[in-house]
């Protein structure tokens, strides 16, 4: 008996030592530069114990694959409906640790002041990845623009495409772009689709640019901290998605982006 209690106390010693090296493991969190890396270099300032390696990730690089295959721990970048699209591509199940913010979708334009100034046969610049060309499609159906068919009621579950446009008044054509590359097109088109993070990249100031800009209320696409099943009990991870959460990051988000970018209360998170 006091052998087997000796080896199960031997065990346990084990594990907590192992337990206590990976807690004081840096926890490798991989993020778009602007707004989520900004957000989590204050969670290091306001909670300095919790060891955060932040890696800022560069326009094409998966940041799901990178979590899939254990190169980083956790990930802020995304929403809920692009998650769910990668876990379908990437054959792998993915954990929401926390509801964090959400970035409005925007319409932009540097040749016309107002949806009335559009001319007949305008071009727009969407996003060509599928939930944002969803996303773009019901922000121009919410600004009068088009009209999608009949059953295309909730962004979050009816997915849209061109096709399912069933007015058209102005005849807008519409130009799928990848995302990051429709800043540089605003030049060159009528209206411009812009993701929030971006906007923000780009020098644009959402809440005073947009022609249009997506609601916060009820919003679907509030970005996420994303890590893998394994990984949710872990106490860095924990940690981390209370602080993104705490009334201070959400002071941080309200009083440095002006608007661009809105912390998500519980009342309003969807994970």
């Amino acid at each position: 008996m006091f052998k087997k209690t000796g080896l199960t106390l031997a065990v346990l010693g084990a594990l907590l030592t192992s337990f206590s090296a990976l807690a004081q493991e840096p926890l490798r969190v991989a993020a778009d530069p602007v707004p989520h890396a900004q957000i989590l270099a204050f969670v290091q300032k306001i909670d300095p114990q919790l060891n955060i390696k932040v890696i800022e990730i560069p326009n094409g690089v998966n940041s799901n694959e990178l979590l899939a295959h254990g190169d980083v721990d956790a990930n802020y970048f995304q929403h809920l409906p692009y998650l769910k699209t990668q876990e379908q591509a990437l054959g792998q199940k993915f954990v929401v640790a926390a509801t964090v913010h959400i970035e409005p979708l925007g319409i932009y334009s540097h040749r016309h002041k107002t949806f009335a100034d559009v001319p007949q046969k305008a071009t727009v610049a969407v996003p060509n990845n599928v939930t944002n060309l969803s996303r773009s499609l019901y922000l121009l159906q919410d600004n009068g623009l088009i009209k999608l068919k009949p059953g295309f009621n909730d962004p979050a579950t009816d997915q849209a495409t061109p096709k399912d446009i069933a007015e058209n008044p102005k005849q807008l054509k519409i130009l799928e772009i990848e995302s990051p590359q429709i800043p540089r097109a605003l030049d060159d088109v009528d209206l411009a689709v812009i993701n929030g993070n971006y906007a923000l990249e780009a020098g644009l100031v959402p809440a005073k640019d947009a022609l249009g800009l997506e609601k916060s209320a009820g919003n679907p696409y509030a970005n996420i901290l994303v890590t893998l099943p394994k990984l949710q009990d872990d106490p860095r991870i924990r940690q981390l998605a209370k602080d993104l959460t705490s009334p201070e990051v959400a002071k941080y988000i309200t009083d440095n982006f002006s608007g661009s970018v809105l912390p998500v209360t519980a009342a309003d998170s969807k994970p």
